[in-house]
């Protein structure tokens, strides 16, 4: 089990193959990718891609699986795309080159939900009922880093901060049971 403090996590869309068309057409390679991983709000996917050639759309359902590149709800043309989730729920991402999105460079990812119990100013949407599908995020929440970052798909080293508080709080609580102790 990973367990995820404060950090968010950044990936390459389609990992190691990265964000283009599957050697297999007719798989759904960045599906099966995108599958595998678990991300979470705050997380950010990096589409490296050839701009004179592809870019990314970010689109509703509707038009992912119609691969209708007419109406976006943003789209990326400068060959390193950050983009970053800032609600859970599903993202639809194609390729703008419409033969491309038809060969399968197309994406959904589900970002899950934040049950941390952690409390904020911010309300996460609840679920759509069964059999009807969610609503895209609002256009607003789209936030590109135009500047180049190093891509790991491993976690960074978590803060020290954190093991010096849990040691200082088990050190409390023994001294707190052996004054107990030696009161009896």
């Amino acid at each position: 089990m990973l367990a995820r403090w404060s950090e968010a996590y950044e990936f390459t869309a389609g990992g190691a193959k990265g964000w283009t068309v599957p050697a297999d057409s007719s798989a759904n390679a960045l599906n099966e990718w995108a599958e595998k991983n678990r991300f979470q709000i705050g997380d950010s996917l990096v589409f490296v891609y050839p701009p004179s050639q592809d870019s990314v759309l970010y689109v509703n359902q509707d038009d992912y699986k119609n691969c209708n590149d007419a109406s976006p709800i943003a789209k990326y043309v400068d060959g390193h795309t950050v983009f970053k989730f800032n609600q859970s729920g599903p993202f639809h991402f194609i390729s703008g080159n419409k033969d491309n999105c038809h060969k399968n460079e197309k994406m959904v990812v589900v970002v899950m939900a934040d049950r941390s119990n952690k409390t904020s100013g911010a309300v996460s949407p609840s679920p759509a009922p069964s059999g009807e599908e969610s609503p895209s995020p609002p256009a607003g929440t789209v936030e590109i880093n135009p500047t180049p970052a190093p891509v790991s798909q491993t976690p960074p080293p978590r803060n020290g901060a954190t093991s010096v508080f849990v040691g200082f709080t088990g050190s409390i609580g023994a001294f707190v049971a052996s004054s107990l102790l030696l009161a009896f």
